[in-house]
């Protein structure tokens, strides 16, 4: 009962994204031209192959539709600023404001208050929804497999590169990490929760990591979700990661820029 009940949920989440798509009549093309017309981009999968270690995406997350409210009142600017001072190498800001309390203002907020590169953290089921993250300030844009048709991701990874955008391509498992590659992903996220039930999985990451290895040398490799402390990073890091996106741990956190710190530190080791 309760994975029907946690699957009907995250179903309703993409239904209202998609319900959101077809009622917005704005042309595509102008979309794009306003998309192109921005400020350059940082580079986010560039900022990530650079770093010494084991890099950090840390992020900036009012709530959970699994728990709930995280830190509803927080500060984006300020998290930012102490994401950055603890040694992040880029941002993730959740946009979603009925499931998840963030909005555009949020990453627009983080992105002016710190130099890293910034991912728009929220479910992309349109062409609309990549170019609207180029024109709010975003350097990077989310791409769940789970959620798109081979067509919709191979078009939204193109359209992505076309306006100069990054896409972390997430995937959850060996099926899904073979379309993101047919897809042409460069920068993949392997999630350690599962979709239907919301449990972590901490061997998920490490066991599809060892499949992207095989398949996929020259690919930014990230693992997100379920890192939970240093302990965690140090064994992703040793399963080849180059990344860990982190966002309930340091959001809760009494002291963002240490818990940063701290698991750069344990990446390095």
């Amino acid at each position: 009962m309760r994975d029907q009940r946690v699957a009907t949920y995250l179903d309703r989440i993409v239904a209202a994204h998609r319900e959101t798509a077809r009622a917005d009549t704005r042309r595509l093309d102008r979309l794009i031209e306003e998309a192109t017309a921005q400020p350059p981009v940082r580079g986010f999968a560039a900022a990530l192959r650079s770093i010494a270690g084991l890099g950090v995406i840390a992020e900036v997350k009012r709530r959970s539709p699994s728990r709930g409210d995280l830190h509803a009142d927080l500060d984006p600017a300020e998290v930012a600023r102490a994401y950055e001072r603890g040694g992040a190498a880029c941002l993730s800001v959740l946009t979603d404001r009925e499931f998840f309390g963030g909005s555009p203002a949020d990453l627009r907020d983080a992105r002016r208050a710190a130099a890293v590169p910034v991912l728009r953290k929220d479910f992309t089921v349109a062409a609309a929804d990549v170019c609207d993250a180029r024109i709010m300030g975003a350097d990077a844009v989310l791409l769940i497999v789970a959620t798109l048709d081979d067509t919709e991701l191979r078009d939204f990874h193109a359209l992505a590169g076309e306006l100069g955008l990054d896409a972390l391509v997430e995937v959850h498992d060996e099926a899904e990490l073979d379309r993101a590659l047919a897809a042409g992903a460069s920068l993949v996220g392997v999630n350690q929760r599962d979709l239907v039930t919301f449990e972590v999985d901490t061997t998920r990451a490490v066991r599809v990591g060892r499949v992207l290895s095989e398949r996929g040398d020259d690919v930014v490799r990230v693992a997100e979700s379920g890192i939970r402390a240093p302990e965690d990073a140090a064994v992703l890091a040793r399963a080849g990661y180059d990344a860990v996106l982190v966002g309930e741990s340091l959001v809760t956190a009494g002291d963002p820029a240490s818990a940063v710190r701290a698991l750069r530190m344990a990446g390095a080791g």
